[in-house]
């Protein structure tokens, strides 16, 4: 493939198996040197002219994959069998989280954002809680259910929560049925628990409540209901496929299976995928759908393993927030599906992960909870260098520290390598900085002025650009001893 047409990062390209190792040396020789580029990859430039800036690379070889269009949206059915819908409930779960509650213009405001982000389904409220969040919900339902979005023309599903029963149903409907693709979800627990101590109710009547409630749904005129299992990780798997048999033949074109409490480990929630695709009759009819809490830290992963194993909607929200310790992050299960989809099958997504920056501040604004430092993609320190290591690193080659493009998530950092200055930094991102800010000093002077950094590092969180310019206003500019007065007699 040439080099013009691949991307400036490429997580496959990174690594590259050892068996393509000398007919990768030979394609990057029969190149020619590319000029500097931010972002780009390579040591070519720099071989073919040794004055060249270290950071002038050349682009990869092997492009990643390019993601097909969208498939048409069929409410039970996905013709491209590697494409995973993703179903956003920030404005629905994300909003149950305490002290996160929006207004109704807030609501349409994100999921304007969330359209534009390019997410299947919008799960915009629960409309039988209020009638400030039916109004919200109705209100997504005309406008952002009916605006195409993006070059596709992509019209996201509209859909409201509802407990099975007739009540919260019709509130739901009354909601959502002024958008273009209207859905209705429909849920009911299904654990030994939860049946005997909250519902109070013996396996027979919770199948017949679900089978009733989905049929009923699809009387109204909705074309697309989903149902959920409530607490599905915790129930016993014989009576789960028989409540999703029963509703598959109700109705149900998507069927979602919930780790209701954050309880199952990735490999036993990918088998509980595995086992309802291998076992439920209907299944075929259907779309299987993962809901993954955070109790564990486990949503995330456990919501890749079971696309790994077959389900083709994934419930998410943005910044991964909800109920307790939350949801799965859809800025985590896009990129790692992006980044890692050879190794995924193949699989992909509609989302435009450029939004990704936008959306996630957006939502931190509306919702007054704010992301960790830390936090996986859209965290401050997420695309950050402090140790003078990785820094050393990041200015020779930026594949060596990051495995994703900051522009891939619409990300603009304050310098090109995300370096931070701090106590750990070594003299190679030290004296970068000194160049970017138009500094030029010899050797003696540069180790003259690192101790003294070094000694204001210790002190100090973060170095900033004002420190240094400090720092070389003593250093550079403090007036030379011509003389000193030795002895005075009177």
């Amino acid at each position: 493939m040439a080099a013009s047409s691949a991307k400036p990062y490429c997580c496959s390209s990174l690594n590259p198996a050892p068996s393509n190792a000398i007919a990768r040396r030979a394609a990057l020789s029969a190149l020619p040197a590319a000029k500097p580029r931010r972002f780009s990859h390579g040591l070519a430039a720099v071989a073919a002219n040794p004055r060249a800036s270290r950071s002038a690379v050349l682009r990869p070889v092997r492009a990643c994959l390019a993601a097909p269009r969208r498939p048409e949206y069929v409410p039970d059915r996905i013709d491209d069998p590697n494409y995973v819908r993703i179903f956003d409930t920030t404005l629905r779960d994300g909003e149950q989280s305490p002290g996160a509650t929006m207004t109704s213009a807030e609501k349409l405001v994100v999921a304007r954002q969330l359209a534009r982000l390019g997410v299947d389904i919008i799960e915009a409220g629960f409309p039988a809680s209020s009638p400030d969040d039916l109004d919200a919900v109705r209100s997504i339902a005309i406008e952002v259910g009916n605006t195409p979005v993006g070059e596709d023309g992509h019209v996201p599903v509209i859909c409201g929560l509802s407990r099975c029963n007739k009540r919260d149903i019709d509130a739901a409907w009354e909601a959502v049925r002024h958008a273009r693709k209207p859905r209705i979800h429909t849920f009911i627990a299904t654990s030994e628990i939860h049946m005997q101590h909250k519902l109070r109710k013996t396996p027979d009547q919770v199948v017949a409540i679900a089978r009733e409630m989905v049929a009923y749904a699809r009387s109204l005129g909705c074309p697309d209901v989903e149902f959920s299992p409530e607490d599905a990780g915790r129930s016993n798997r014989e009576f789960l496929y028989h409540i999703l048999e029963e509703v598959i033949k109700a109705g149900a074109t998507t069927l979602n299976i919930p780790d209701t409490v954050g309880y199952t480990l990735p490999h036993e929630f990918g088998k509980l995928i595995a086992d309802i695709k291998a076992n439920t009759p209907g299944i075929e009819n259907a779309i299987i759908s993962t809901h993954c809490q955070n109790d564990l830290g486990l949503a995330s992963a456990n919501t890749l393993a079971g696309a790994y194993a077959g389900a083709r909607q994934l419930e998410v929200t943005i910044n991964g927030i909800g109920e307790r310790a939350g949801n799965a992050s859809l800025e985590e299960v896009v990129m790692a599906i992006k980044c890692r989809r050879e190794l995924l099958g193949g699989l992909y997504t509609g989302i435009n992960s450029q939004h990704i920056t936008m959306t996630s501040k957006m939502v931190q604004e509306h919702s007054g909870l704010h992301v960790q430092p830390h936090k996986a993609i859209v965290g401050a320190n997420a695309f950050a260098h402090e140790s003078g290591i990785h820094q050393d690193g990041m200015l020779k080659f930026k594949g060596t520290y990051e495995i994703i493009s900051p522009d891939d998530i619409g990300l603009t950092r304050a310098n090109e390598f995300g370096i931070v200055l701090g106590k750990l930094s070594g003299r190679h991102a030290v004296r970068t900085k000194l160049v970017e800010l138009g500094y030029e000093i010899n050797d003696k002077e540069f180790e003259d002025f690192f101790k003294r950094y070094k000694e204001v590092a210790e002190k100090k969180k973060r170095v900033t650009d004002e420190d240094i310019e400090a720092l070389l206003s003593d250093e550079i500019f403090q007036p030379k001893v011509i003389w000193s007065l030795g002895d005075v007699q009177v």
